[in-house]
């Protein structure tokens, strides 16, 4: 099969539009139209579906999508090896991927490491979820990645290595200048009437495991697009979030956290493929644990470091009383 077909039905189902498609690629729609048809034919089933506002790959073109999208990342890395083997140059890209948390601090000094300890070498991180980041390291985007079992939870893939490097536990962080700034870990009771914020599902079920278990509420009236969307809201004085102990050492200076008596946790884990794995690959899953177990998340806590911080105070839902 020819792969610029391949590569030709991925990007459709990945714009969702055959014109959107021949545009990216240069192509005319009828040509992109008969790319598609000729596929079909040799796969035998059809594997898109046109609908009002385009296509959509059927059941059986998101399962070839899936396998022809790690096929098109594996010929390009084969590609991209040849000629730097021509060229002399004999290490490939170390290509990690990492959730918000781990890519903010632990990631980065684990890698640091490992360049002082092999030597130079071209790399890449991506933030993302685990379960995206899950994905990548199956599609040959990635070499490593750095995920967590956080709801709603890690796959058994026999197609990946995992490797557990720890547990960290769950901190609140609060706006600098909040009254249980320092007083060490609470019961998430004594919090129940703040506003709360969250950016992803798997924090959010922690956050609501973590309140039944307490017998305590914990509202969740605000949401963000992403971990600095949250962490600013929190800054600001909009709300409390549950965060990772993992990121207490790079939060900014504004924010400070507090530890949770009894706290949730979640297990760090990397992954990686079993086939072809990255020659440095090993090598960077020691630094990993080293890294991790560096850290020490729980309930040391963070305070703010720059002494002219002005204190942002979280002013409480309507009807309730600062704890």
């Amino acid at each position: 099969m020819d792969l610029t077909v391949w590569r030709t039905f991925v990007t459709v189902c990945r714009l969702g539009s055959l014109s959107a498609a021949a545009a990216e690629l240069h192509h005319t729609q009828s040509a992109v139209s008969r790319q598609i048809a000729g596929l079909e034919r040799q796969i035998g089933v059809p594997l898109v579906a046109r609908h009002a506002r385009g296509v959509r790959p059927t059941p059986a073109g998101e399962v070839f999508r899936h396998h022809a999208l790690a096929t098109l990342n594996e010929a390009d890395r084969a590609v991209h090896a040849a000629r730097e083997a021509g060229e002399g140059v004999s290490d490939r890209p170390l290509a990690v991927g990492a959730t918000p948390s781990l890519a903010a601090g632990i990631v980065p000094e684990a890698v640091r490491a490992l360049l002082e300890e092999t030597g130079p070498l071209r790399w890449s991180l991506l933030p993302g979820l685990s379960a995206g980041l899950h994905h990548r390291v199956l599609s040959g985007e990635l070499d490593v990645a750095v995920v967590t079992d956080a709801p709603p939870g890690l796959p058994h893939d026999p197609r990946v290595e995992r490797r557990f490097l720890g547990l960290d536990e769950m901190v609140v962080a609060l706006p600098a200048g909040h009254p249980r700034a320092g007083r060490g870990p609470v019961h998430l009771r004594t919090l129940a009437d703040q506003t709360w914020v969250e950016d992803n599902d798997g924090s959010a079920a922690l956050l609501h495991q973590h309140a039944a278990r307490a017998g305590a509420g914990a509202r969740i009236d605000l949401t963000a697009a992403d971990l600095p969307g949250k962490l600013a809201l929190v800054a600001t004085g909009h709300a409390i979030a549950l965060i990772p102990g993992v990121l207490t050492r790079a939060l900014r200076t504004d924010i400070t956290t507090v530890g949770l008596v009894d706290p949730p946790t979640r297990g760090i884990y990397t992954i990686t493929p079993r086939r072809d794995p990255h020659p440095r690959a090993a090598a960077l899953l020691d630094q990993l644990t080293v890294a991790f177990a560096a850290v020490r998340p729980g309930h040391a806590g963070h305070r703010p470091t720059d002494p002219g911080t002005r204190p942002a105070v979280l002013v409480p839902r309507e009807g309730t009383t600062d704890p």
